[in-house]
């Protein structure tokens, strides 16, 4: 580690420097106790000793010392109030694959918490995906803050989620409240993780912002704190206009968008169509896009049989299981699904897991379309459940079917066959990568029901296909894992930190 020496007589009276082998020192004339906490980027003051490098600060005595000395920037002092979070690494975090001990990083999930119920309103693939990367990176000694808005006013507001991963819910805007009427709030929600970060003396060496919204505030602090970001879309308003033109977007969205794909220093996309897409429609350079796909803990996702599955579930074990599960919204195609469910000839039950209470609107224009279509008495409408409950409702089912007219990538159809269950999927964005037709599953058009239709009963009707089909789709999905998604987003983190010197947490993250 480099040695820090304090040197008397800086440009105001009583002032010192901190000085760290060659890197820059920073001076400030305003004394601020020791006793306080402060994220100040300068430094020095007439009551205490401090030990710089860039970007962080922090004082190694609750008193000024006695005479002329060394300060380490060794391990953390934890005499001070303020966390001293370790050392500077004396080997940065770059290209050649040297790998830090740790970074800090802010995550931002401003829109929907990784707490929300997957399949209910806002919350889905992207939810499970911050948790489950947040979790791997962890694992793998990085510290991470994850950012949201608080929905429940007595909820806590910072919890641990999994060892060195934090959630921190700030209050921005209502607690109840559609992401689309959001946008006017995101100043407040960085005002508020600044402050946040600024009292507690953090500093952060990259922001991971997932949506545009969360990107705008990503663009923000990237600004503020002159530190690299890098963001995953999930989806792009583009994109999903062109495939369901009726969608319902934030007026500033597609603009905004653009500015904050061509302003981050790295984007990650879950498909090699969503990669084409930006550089395409919103003329990002190719080599700022890293294309990652999404992964599945094939531990709990795994085939559980299909007939103990339904016993423990309620379901009939003596018909056909078509299986949904998502969110109750026009893009996911239900209206689709249920038209071609119609069309089947075999007296299948249609499952659909997914939406709450405020999701009734939507609920009873289906169940009016399935009577429209004389089959709701082959319709079932069960809720959004837990995310480690779904294995049992996959493995109950004979296939799943993803009808959506835009998918990113498509989660869902991953856990389903991990599940041991193949997937019926329609042919559009990352499905048509993640599905192998006629080997993990079929795909066919978003548009023509009979298609969708006769995808269904080609499994339906053959026991023998079905099985063969979900015995590859186990065995694809095995190929998705998200330690490895860990592995490659962190590799991503070095390529954008490149020569930076990054935070070794000797104490642990705090």
């Amino acid at each position: 580690s480099p040695i820090c020496r304090r040197k008397d007589g800086c440009v105001s009276t009583s002032c010192g420097w901190a000085r760290c082998g060659p890197l820059p020192c920073y001076a400030s004339s305003t004394a601020i106790p020791c006793s306080s906490t402060t994220a100040a980027t300068t430094l020095n003051t007439a009551t205490c000793r401090w030990a710089c490098c860039p970007r962080r600060c922090w004082w190694s005595t609750p008193s000024p010392p006695a005479s002329e000395g060394w300060t380490s920037c060794g391990a953390p002092n934890r005499t001070s109030t303020t966390w001293a979070p370790g050392t500077w690494s004396s080997t940065a975090c770059d290209s050649s694959g040297s790998r830090p001990t740790v970074c800090r990083i802010a995550v931002l999930s401003f829109h929907t918490s990784p707490l929300a119920l997957p399949g209910t309103r806002h919350s889905g693939g992207l939810n499970v995906y911050v948790r489950a990367v947040s979790r791997e990176l962890g694992r793998r000694g990085h510290c991470l803050d994850i950012f949201t808005r608080r929905t429940d006013p007595d909820s806590p507001s910072v919890m641990e989620l999994a060892p060195n991963v934090r959630l921190v819910q700030l209050d921005a805007g209502p607690h109840e409240a559609d992401k689309e009427d959001l946008y006017p709030h995101l100043p407040e929600f960085v005002r508020r993780l600044a402050s946040y970060a600024e009292a507690r003396g953090i500093a952060y060496d990259l922001v991971h912002s997932h949506y545009w919204l969360s990107g705008w505030a990503g663009q923000m602090l990237k600004e503020r704190w002159g530190v690299p970001h890098v963001i995953m879309f999930h989806t792009l308003g583009e994109v999903k206009l062109r495939f369901h033109p009726g969608e319902r977007e934030h007026p500033h969205r597609l603009e905004a968008e653009r500015q904050i794909a061509l302003a981050a220093d790295r984007i990650v996309c879950a498909s090699r169509g969503e990669r084409d897409a930006l550089v395409r429609l919103y003329g990002v350079p190719a080599q700022r896009v890293e294309v990652v796909p999404c992964g599945v803990d094939t531990g709990l996702f795994r085939p559980l049989g299909r007939q103990r599955a339904r016993a423990e579930l309620g379901l009939p074990g003596d018909v056909p299981i078509v299986l949904f599960v998502g969110r109750l919204e026009p893009l996911k195609g239900l209206d689709l699904l249920l038209r071609a469910h119609a069309r089947l000839q075999s007296p299948a039950l249609l499952v659909i897991v997914g939406g709450d209470e405020r999701d009734e609107a939507l609920r009873s224009r289906l169940r009016s379309l399935g009577r429209r279509l004389s089959s709701l008495q082959r319709v079932m409408f069960l809720p959004a459940v837990p995310h480690e409950e779904l294995p049992l409702y996959y493995s109950a089912a004979d296939v799943c079917a993803v009808p959506s007219h835009y998918e990113s990538f498509g989660l869902v159809a991953l856990e389903s066959m991990a599940c041991g269950t193949p997937v019926v999927a329609s042919r559009v964005g990352g499905l048509q990568e993640l599905v192998r037709d006629g080997e993990t599953g079929f795909l066919v058009s978003p548009a023509r029901p009979d298609t969708f239709a006769r995808g269904l009963e080609r499994l339906l009707s053959d026991p023998a296909l079905r099985d063969a089909l979900g015995r590859r789709a186990r065995l694809a999905a095995l190929g998705y894992q998200w330690p490895q998604v860990a592995e490659r987003v962190e590799a991503i983190y070095r390529q954008v930190l490149g020569p930076r010197r990054l935070l070794t947490a000797h104490g642990g993250c705090r």
